[in-house]
């Protein structure tokens, strides 16, 4: 063998000896693992600029506890203080408000047969889980009225709070309204207040939560049921509202909200024959419309609570006047020694 080919053998082995110590070194594949695979450029740049889509809310009616879009398929556009959109309401209609009405005159029968106890607790529940969501309904009465977060924050505090103290008043409200009258004749005369029947509440327009349940809670503690026509600037959290009632004690019917066009919701449902009373709080802006809205109630001989003053102070003391306002006398006689 030439010195020329003894040199090429030995770098062949040379070089085979030098392949399979880093072949060794290697660590050892178990059979079946997938290979390693870097990632391409343009999938770590698709996952660095990916950005999430908001999820908005759907908002709906509130009609016998369910939870029905408007008959009508129309909305209107809700803005914040600054013109900015928020969210699609729904707009009732005529049919939508019947509907209402039918609901509320169908849960009257057992919500004033149910104890004052009984009432006074599923209102307190309700204020717990108003507690629950208090960063939502902060959220909507910020937007809904221009409120910086601490402020928002101070009127759902007040708006729980006017909850529970209505809540309270459900088992004494008897004491205040009734009582034993003297008679002259061996009788015991007894007065006892009754709910009035289906009343419909139009909410204020400028404080869309507090207001809106200083006017709603009285309603239904006496016993009443609600057909709820909220703000129609400000909407949201009477909506909001209708999802804590759907998951709460409250049988289905008592409370009913109609978001939309307040003249337009208010005209039907003061003149419905099934309606036995109104509060015109949210026509406290527009003298003209409260005018045509208790000319229509005077046609069932409805009870109408007239509208205060606009600008009014919703955050006050609310004394014993809207706990009356919705209630029947019923008087007893009695003869004694039977």
């Amino acid at each position: 063998m030439s010195d020329e080919s003894g040199k090429t053998a030995k770098k062949t082995a040379t070089a085979q000896k030098a392949a399979g110590s880093a072949k060794a070194a290697e660590p050892a594949k178990k059979p079946g693992a997938p290979r390693a695979r870097k990632p391409s450029a343009q999938a770590a740049g698709a996952s660095r600029a990916r950005v999430r889509v908001d999820v908005l809310k759907t908002y709906k009616l509130f009609i016998g506890g369910k939870f029905p879009r408007s008959e009508s398929g129309r909305v209107y556009e809700v803005t914040d203080s600054q013109g900015d959109w928020l969210a699609n309401a729904p707009r009732s209609s005529r049919k939508d408000a019947r509907d209402a009405v039918v609901a509320a005159r169908k849960a009257f029968g057992g919500w004033s047969a149910a104890t004052a106890y009984n009432r006074g607790q599923i209102l307190y529940r309700i204020a717990e889980m108003l507690e629950g969501r208090r960063a939502q309904f902060t959220a909507e009465v910020a937007a809904a009225e221009g409120l910086s977060e601490a402020a928002a924050a101070a009127q759902v505090d007040a708006t729980v709070d006017r909850w529970v103290w209505y809540a309270g008043w459900s088992d004494k409200v008897a004491q205040v309204a009734g009582g034993a009258n003297p008679v002259a004749g061996p009788f015991f005369n007894l007065s006892t207040p009754e709910p009035t029947g289906v009343v419909a509440v139009l909410a204020p327009q400028e404080s869309s939560f507090l207001g809106l349940v200083s006017v709603l809670a009285p309603v239904i503690v006496t016993g009443n049921t609600a057909v709820l026509v909220p703000s129609e600037r400000a909407p949201l959290p009477a909506l909001s509202l209708g999802e804590v009632l759907a998951t709460s004690d409250l049988p289905g019917g008592v409370v009913n909200v109609l978001s939309g066009r307040t003249g337009e919701v208010a005209a039907t449902l003061a003149s419905h024959q099934d309606v036995n009373a109104i509060d015109l709080a949210g026509a406290a802006g527009d003298p003209e419309l409260a005018k045509e809205l208790e000319t229509s109630a005077a046609d069932n001989l409805k009870r109408v609570r007239r509208p205060g003053e606009p600008d009014a102070d919703w955050a006050a003391d609310p004394g014993t006047s809207r706990l009356l306002s919705f209630l029947e006398t019923k008087t007893v006689w009695h003869p004694m020694g039977v």
